[in-house]
C-alpha cells in the first residue's frame, strides 16, 4: 500500500526581464521543463522579456522557477515576476513565436 499524498499541480506564469532574447532562452526553458516533467509554454514578448507558463507538480514548477533567476548561459536576467494562476493540464512545452 502506498501512503503517499498525491503532489499539489499548480500553474505560473512568469516574465523574465534582462538580455533574454536572442540567447536560446526559449530553448533552454524547454529543456529545462521537458527534464522536469512540467508543461506550459515560452514565448518572446515585444517588450523585450520573455513570458513563461508553467505547470505541474509544485516541486518541479519551483525547480524550474528557480532555474528562471539565471536562465541559460549568455543570458543576463535582471528581474523575474511570477504569478499563481489556477491549474490547467497542458500538455507539452511549446516555444510559441
Amino acid at each position: 500500500m502506498d501512503d503517499r499524498q498525491p503532489e499539489q499541480r499548480v500553474c505560473y506564469r512568469c516574465l523574465i526581464g534582462g538580455r533574454v532574447q536572442g540567447v536560446a532562452f526559449r530553448a533552454a526553458a524547454r529543456e529545462q521543463a521537458m527534464r522536469l516533467g512540467v508543461s506550459g509554454y515560452a514565448r518572446n514578448l515585444a517588450d523585450g522579456r520573455v513570458e513563461v507558463l508553467v505547470c505541474g507538480e509544485l516541486a518541479a514548477v519551483a525547480q524550474l522557477r528557480d532555474w528562471l533567476r539565471t536562465g541559460p548561459a549568455l543570458a543576463n536576467v535582471t528581474g523575474v515576476a511570477c504569478e499563481a494562476l489556477d491549474y490547467y493540464p497542458h500538455v507539452g512545452f511549446v516555444i510559441d513565436q
